[in-house]
């Protein structure tokens, strides 16, 4: 069958734990409980796009078998986030017996978009049905999750996958789907999805469309991500004083990858933090744009804001020549 037909990401999504990304210790710790055939009610923790629910899927697998679907039900958290979703839906799963198991598996992904309330009456229901049903919640922020459900449940935190795991897993892929990838192109997509795998197949598809020869250049394009050199060169020009150029270079970052403010500013932290710029300066241009990023999540003018950041950089930059 044709790739074109297939979403990668679910057609390479591990189907046992041992074909999870490294994520070794959490694999180790899975793998005793599927021995033991009895698990505790879990909480995985960790940035999204580094195998929480293939995790989930794969230990419900390896752990019933044939009849997996049958004791495993999948519920996203964030769709329904009241304390009404866990009094019935999530009770009434909860209640119902195993089909040729011990127990069933409650999946809620997203957890910690439930509210408090919610999560109160959750607390309750783990416990009053633990002995035919075992909860996994799944969260990008542990700290949201209540301290009563993190003390009923063993914690499993997941890393952003490394890039040179990610590299070995993308070039397999590109293999199975007849994709010819350049080492530039491969960096690319492991500079775009920082450490989330899902977002690197995604990307990988997208631009396996366009051409069956990926490079660089058409990862940053079907991603809107402008290339790291792109944002030094703004940054350089700024602290060099020339705040008209280097507005000019904004300009072309977001009309031509249609970036966001966001965007900007996530991909200028990263610049920051990589640049070979003293450590002062760093804490220093940081700090601005803290202060950028909170004015944008409040709803500010993301062009005004950049624009302010770019003439901080360039008053900055001015400074120091005139103390040289």
């Amino acid at each position: 069958m044709s790739i074109e037909y297939e979403i990668w990401v679910e057609k390479y999504r591990p189907k046992t734990l041992d074909e999870i990304v490294d994520q070794e210790e959490v694999v180790a710790r899975l793998k005793g409980y599927v021995e033991q055939k009895n698990i505790p009610h879990l909480l995985f923790a960790g940035p999204p796009g580094t195998g929480k629910t293939a995790s989930a899927i794969a230990l419900a697998r390896d752990l019933f078998g044939e009849d997996w679907r049958e004791n495993f039900i999948e519920m996203n958290a964030s769709d329904e986030r009241g304390i009404d979703v866990v009094r019935h839906k999530i009770k009434e799963f909860a209640r119902t017996a195993p089909i040729n198991a011990p127990f069933k598996i409650i999946f809620l992904d997203e957890a910690d978009a439930l509210t408090a309330d919610a999560q109160a009456a959750l607390r309750r229901t783990m416990e009053m049905y633990s002995k035919i049903c075992r909860f996994i919640l799944s969260c990008n922020y542990v700290s949201r999750i209540i301290e009563p459900i993190q003390s009923r449940c063993a914690v499993f935190k997941f890393k952003p996958v490394p890039p040179e795991a990610m590299k070995k897993r993308l070039l397999e892929i590109c293999e199975k789907e007849g994709v010819e990838i350049t080492d530039d192109g491969l960096e690319a997509l492991v500079y775009v999805s920082g450490g989330d795998f899902r977002k690197a197949i995604n990307a990988l598809q997208g631009a396996a469309a366009l051409n069956r020869k990926v490079d660089a250049n058409a990862i940053y394009q079907i991603t809107a991500t402008a290339r790291p050199e792109e944002l030094k060169e703004m940054l350089e020009t700024a602290l060099s004083g020339k705040f008209m150029e280097a507005r000019e270079v904004l300009d072309r970052l977001m009309v031509e990858y249609g970036m966001s403010g966001e965007d900007v500013v996530s991909q200028l932290f990263k610049e920051i933090i990589s640049s070979s710029m003293d450590e002062k300066m760093k804490v220093l241009l940081i700090d601005k744009l803290g202060e950028v990023d909170f004015r944008l999540t409040e709803g500010a003018h993301d062009r005004i804001q950049l624009d302010a950041y770019l003439a901080f950089l360039t008053t900055v930059g001015k400074a120091m020549k005139g103390k040289k």
